[in-house]
């Protein structure tokens, strides 16, 4: 019950900040200070976002499917190059660098040419959120499998235990709870790579759809579909923090322990 309230009481103040943020918004608009065409009210929006929901829906459906596969695709790309990096210490030097210089390309200035490669379809739109999930997923199982104990691979390979039996016993779990701050960004960048990857072409997605409502200037239309991607961005990463309590049960219970002796 303690613990509760305490979650509770954590979120007060960003609540109060959000309800700030709307009214400055709303009195703003109500002012007449800036033209409903330029910035339409939270009421407009609100209003939009519901009586267009089928059609954001449907639109969501394709992105959410971009986003999904190619963060699954992310995750399993980075386990790969991260476990090799840690295994082989050449390729670790020779790849870095690249990794690196792969983040400090835009991803606006790849998506054109992901889509003259590749067409109007789901594939150039996967490549680029592929591109955006990899990086965090992979920087932090590396930096999980190096924060691994010292002491207890020297353990191990005391008692006989080869390089399989460490990684299971040893570094891979000491690694996850990197992999899940890594993979809570890169769910949120999954939804924002998609759309991206859209407003270069394409015939359905949420980046299809801010374009068709750019071009006839219905901005309210626009700030709902903002929005519905910030929602879908937040739940995917309370996905993560879900899964994350599941797959690590001991940090929990760690957690609870560490409260009764406070």
């Amino acid at each position: 019950m303690k613990e509760r309230s305490e979650n509770i009481t954590s979120k007060v103040p960003a609540l109060i900040a959000l309800a700030l943020i709307l009214f400055f918004w709303w009195a703003l608009c109500a002012s007449g200070a800036v033209p409903s065409y330029m910035l339409p009210s939270p009421v407009d929006v609100v209003r939009a976002f519901i009586d267009d929901f089928p059609n954001l829906m449907y639109h969501a459906r394709t992105s959410l499917q971009e986003a999904a596969y190619g963060l699954l695709i992310g995750i399993g790309l980075a386990f790969v190059i991260a476990t090799v990096m840690d295994r082989f210490r050449l390729l670790d030097q020779a790849l870095t660098p690249i990794l690196v210089i792969t983040q400090t390309i835009p991803t606006i200035a790849i998506a054109p040419l992901l889509v003259l490669w590749m067409g109007f379809g789901m594939a150039p739109k996967i490549t680029l959120v592929v591109i955006t999930t990899f990086f965090p997923i992979a920087v932090g199982l590396l930096e999980g499998y190096r924060s691994a104990d010292p002491d207890e691979i020297s353990l191990m390979r005391a008692m006989g235990a080869g390089r399989p039996q460490i990684f299971r016993y040893v570094k891979f779990p000491s690694a996850l709870p990197h992999f899940f701050s890594g993979l809570r960004i890169s769910a949120s960048y999954a939804v924002v790579g998609a759309v991206i990857a859209e407003w270069l072409g394409g015939f359905e997605g949420l980046g299809v759809y801010m374009t068709r409502v750019k071009k006839a200037y219905a901005f309210d239309r626009m700030f709902a579909v903002i929005i519905l991607i910030v929602i879908v961005s937040l739940l995917l990463m309370r996905m993560v923090d879900l899964i994350r309590m599941v797959s690590m049960p001991w940090e929990r219970a760690g957690r609870n322990a560490d409260r009764k002796h406070s």
